[in-house]
């Protein structure tokens, strides 16, 4: 987990997974395009199968690159929505084929015309709709031992979600006492370490209800470390609001 100063603009060339932005998990795929702002912490996981890659391709920028007054010009006053909504992030789903070029076009074009390339994807940004990233900006700055013990957090709970995770457990995985866990991981996220176990849970959810039709909803919840039906149905409104059936009919 760490953060830059720049803005950094993401397109999902190959792959899926998903991200952990300021105080939110997001699933991504293929085809689209994520945009984190500046200093928002953030932390990429892709979910790699055996023989298959993950490519994404993403530029950076600050909002002093091209000098402190560029984007204050008349010109782009139809993008500082985007780069105001860049500070919390946000995704776009399925980007059209013409921005898709203008990302693979942007490694072996000439300064000019990247630059071009550029000031066309932000074009393109201002009018795509989105779904923003995060609800909570952490203003502090992410050392580097900080960084590795939120990924390392993050990763473990990525890969056991879907076991029982106690308190004791994570807080030895991070190398530090229940209390002071807890304390730290509230502070950087905005939310307690279980609502965020939670949140993971139903993200998963409801990625295999869009995707595998196969499954129950009963034989999904219990995939995903719910032991109660009534539960997994409960937090899943609370979160998606919609059922889990409902869901699925809507994105099938």
């Amino acid at each position: 987990m760490h953060q830059h100063e720049e803005v950094q603009i993401s397109f999902i060339e190959k792959g899926e997974g998903a991200v952990f932005a300021g105080d939110t998990i997001s699933q991504y795929q293929e085809g689209d395009i994520l945009v984190i702002g500046s200093n928002l912490p953030h932390v990429f996981r892709s979910d790699v199968r055996e023989n298959e890659i993950s490519v994404m391709r993403t530029l950076f920028f600050t909002f002093t690159s091209f000098g402190k007054d560029f984007f204050a010009l008349p010109t782009f006053k139809n993008i500082h929505p985007i780069l105001e909504s860049s500070k919390n992030g946000f995704i776009i789903h399925n980007a059209p084929k013409k921005v898709v070029k203008y990302f693979k076009k942007l490694k072996k074009a000439d300064p000019y015309s990247r630059f071009i390339l550029f000031l066309d994807i932000l074009k393109w940004l201002s009018t795509a709709e989105n779904e923003p990233l995060s609800n909570y900006l952490y203003h502090k700055k992410i050392t580097d031992n900080e960084g590795k013990r939120m990924q390392t957090v993050f990763e473990y709970v990525m890969t056991n979600f879907h076991q029982n995770i106690t308190l004791d457990e994570i807080a030895s995985i991070a190398n530090m006492t229940k209390n002071a866990f807890c304390r730290y991981f509230k502070v950087r996220t905005n939310k307690s370490f279980f609502q965020f176990l939670i949140e993971v849970r139903i993200e998963r959810a409801a990625k295999l209800l869009s995707s595998n039709a196969e499954l129950s909803v009963l034989e999904i919840a219990e995939l995903c470390g719910f032991n109660n039906i009534s539960n997994f149905n409960r937090k899943f409104k609370e979160l998606k609001h919609l059922s889990p059936l409902q869901y699925r009919k809507m994105n099938s």
